[in-house]
């Protein structure tokens, strides 16, 4: 029996073995790195991470462990036993640490401190990977293109962009994700859930990054600042579209006609001008449109609707460009330069017009006489020479 704690023992080997836990005596130590350990069986085992000696093997799929403790846990992988069950919930686990930390999900202790900033966690592995945060460590490498991470889910998930690997799939229609996470976020699409919701509009998004974009419609934040004009906005993806406008890249190429545009809804519009698809059309007269802006503004003509109001003069606009187009007259903003001579305009369409004058481009002939002009209403007025119309009268 021992002395200490009262607690009987059948071999006196066994009461030697455990008396070491209260002197804290460790007479077992490793030849290799001089590791000190309180019982001879606990020195084998760990002998076996030098030698790589793996004597205990699977039955079942033949992989092998240098602990027995280590096999029968791995057994349960296969037999399904879950022998560690949590008092609170019923659940049950096949390992006990894994229990212990589920049981911390019920408790709330966080035993598990950052030195730096104090934070606190459930878990030791949650800690480590928090430290990262402070220390920059990066231990994961792709092998690939040799980007760093801190974690190794995200070195697993970085490695899918270059295996194209996609092994999550949608139950309902069978697309294919990289990560688990736009699985969920897909399947939105088929059950309709909006989860995340807006505390001042109440407008609900399937996807929190689509709140956050959205809260700034309320806010006013536009955290993202162009480098060259110091333009704000509120999307990172307006940002990359806009600076299109000064490095004049245009990666969308239609492939009839080989036009090119710096945005995708762009190329999506001009590719109806070469299908003649119209899918928009006006419950009112059935016209026609083959973009929905095109059809919005269409409606709005025929209701006489104008939502849009200057906020300086209060005239009223029918569609939000022309407000736009209209706020330029009193700030007297002109963000439409030539490259050649300098000249700022407030609208595109000038530019374009005025661009001609140095490029000598006359994109608009005469049918009769085959003269050409840089501007639409200069061969209108021309026309007029061929059919002697004269639509100004005097009064």
């Amino acid at each position: 029996m021992c002395d200490v704690c009262n607690k009987a023992f059948r071999h006196q080997s066994s009461l030697i073995k455990h008396q070491h836990l209260h002197s804290g005596e460790h007479p077992c130590s490793c030849e290799v790195c001089k590791k000190a350990f309180s019982e001879s069986n606990t020195l084998i085992a760990h002998q076996r991470t030098h030698s790589a000696e793996r004597p205990f093997t699977c039955v079942v799929c033949k992989k092998a462990f240098s602990q027995k403790s280590h096999l029968i846990t791995h057994q349960r992988t296969h037999s399904g036993e879950r022998p560690y069950t949590c008092d609170v919930c019923k659940k049950a686990f096949n390992r006990k640490s894994h229990l212990i930390r589920h049981q911390r999900t019920h408790s709330g202790e966080c035993p598990y401190t950052c030195d730096v900033c104090k934070k606190a966690f459930s878990h030791q592995s949650n800690l480590i990977k928090h430290q990262r945060t402070h220390n920059g460590e990066c231990p994961y490498t792709c092998d690939v293109c040799k980007k760093a991470f801190s974690y190794q889910s995200h070195l697993i998930r970085h490695q899918r962009t270059h295996s194209g690997e996609r092994p999550y799939s949608c139950n309902v229609c069978k697309k294919a994700f990289s990560h688990w996470s736009n699985v969920i976020k897909h399947q939105r699409v088929h059950s309709g859930e909006r989860p995340y919701t807006c505390d001042v509009c109440k407008k609900a998004f399937s996807h929190g990054s689509n709140l956050i974009k959205h809260q700034r419609t309320h806010s006013g934040e536009c955290p993202y600042t162009c480098d060259v004009c110091k333009k704000a906005f509120s999307h990172r993806s307006n940002l990359i579209t806009h600076q299109r406008i000064h490095s004049g890249e245009r990666p969308y190429t239609c492939d009839v006609c080989k036009k090119a545009f710096n945005r995708k809804s762009h190329l999506i519009k001009h590719q109806c001008t070469h299908s003649g698809e119209c899918p928009y059309t006006c419950d009112v007269c059935k016209k026609a449109f083959s973009h929905r802006s095109n059809l919005i503004k269409h409606q709005g003509t025929l209701n006489g609707e104008c939502p849009y109001t200057c906020d300086v003069c209060k005239k009223a606009f029918s569609h939000r460009r022309n407000l736009l187009r209209h706020r330029r007259i009193h700030s007297g903003e002109r963000p439409y330069t030539c490259d050649v001579s300098k000249m700022a305009f407030n609208r595109k369409s000038h530019l374009i017009i005025h661009q001609r004058t140095h490029s000598g481009e006359r994109p608009y002939t005469c049918d009769v006489c085959n003269k050409a002009f840089n501007r639409k209403s200069h061969l209108i007025r021309h026309q007029r020479t061929h059919v002697g119309e004269g639509p100004y009268t005097c009064v």
